[in-house]
């Protein structure tokens, strides 16, 4: 009888709220709702003003400011792109900034794998000392050595060309693609390095051979930032550009006017439409080569 009891009492008594919210299909709502109604804000956060740049790159000059506000052009148009794309300074400014990102990106790659291997791969006096100077590059910001580099420029005779801009982007870019090259090179196994040299290889043919293969992931992710880095950069464009032929992306979208010729005027059609040509092939390498990013972030951060 008392076993039966018990057993009475333990079913008739009530479920208590922790239990029943991971039990039931409602409390597992109630727990995650927080977190998925976090989520949603982050990402409306993230894509909002790009959602916003290709609803004005498609609405019309006189709707851009129509109250109440439209979220949705209610007469879309492809004007925009083509007043965007026919201006020949825009036309310019593709072919530089493509001419200048890659360079960057390809000397980058090339001095940084090659300072990697040193630093990752030989043990010398100084090496940290090395690493450290080139981590500490990344941290001034720019303006801070903007009179220094424009007294480089002018002595070197680069000042209104795109050698001044490949030139004073490798600041920002080679500190970062060497350290973090450097980490990829310190996490290979040296076994592969020893079999090389035993089978009469040498230190150049064991680098782009044996090494530079296995680090495909880092060249992948480094570059790919390094090309971001330099055509979205405005600062020394700005300071070492000066006639509209050798503008560069940003420079060029900022000198949109209106069609008046009036700088009061400001057609945000055309720099919105001009925006998104220019941000929709960086958004198409991310995702192409998104698979390898990962891989690249997560081996850099595991093996630094």
């Amino acid at each position: 009888m008392t076993t039966v009891a018990e057993t009475r009492r333990a079913a008739e008594r009530p479920v208590s709220r922790g239990r029943w919210l991971r039990r039931s299909p409602a409390g597992r709502f109630i727990t995650k709702a927080p977190f998925w109604l976090l989520i949603a804000l982050i990402f409306v956060y993230a894509l909002f003003p790009f959602y916003w740049a290709i609803r004005s790159a498609f609405t019309p000059d006189g709707e851009q400011f129509n109250t109440p506000i439209d979220y949705f052009p209610k007469h879309p148009t492809l004007a925009n792109f083509r007043e965007a794309l026919s201006t020949s300074t825009f036309q310019h400014a593709l072919i530089n900034s493509t001419i200048v990102a890659t360079a960057v990106t390809l000397i980058s790659l090339l001095i940084g794998a090659l300072a990697a291997y040193a630093l990752g791969r030989f043990r010398f006096r100084g090496r940290s000392a090395v690493l450290y100077l080139m981590l500490s590059m990344t941290i001034f910001p720019q303006i801070a050595i903007l009179g220094a580099l424009y007294t480089m420029i002018n002595d070197f005779h680069l000042y209104n060309s795109l050698g001044a801009l490949i030139l004073s982007y490798m600041i920002f870019t080679l500190p970062f693609t060497v350290w973090v090259l450097t980490s990829f090179m310190r996490g290979l196994p040296g076994d592969l390095e020893e079999a090389a040299y035993v089978d009469g290889a040498t230190p150049l043919q064991v680098f782009y051979k044996v090494l530079l293969p296995l680090i495909a992931p880092g060249l992948v992710t480094t570059g790919l930032l390094a090309f971001i880095a330099a055509w979205n950069e405005y600062l020394y464009a700005l300071s070492f550009i000066q006639t509209p032929q050798k503008y560069t992306v940003p420079l060029a979208i900022t000198s949109f006017v209106g069609k008046s010729g009036s700088s009061f005027q400001q057609p945000w059609g055309q720099i919105m439409a001009a925006t998104v040509i220019v941000t929709l092939p960086l958004i198409t390498a991310t995702l192409i080569l998104q698979r390898r990013i990962l891989a690249g972030l997560t081996a850099g951060a595991v093996k630094g």
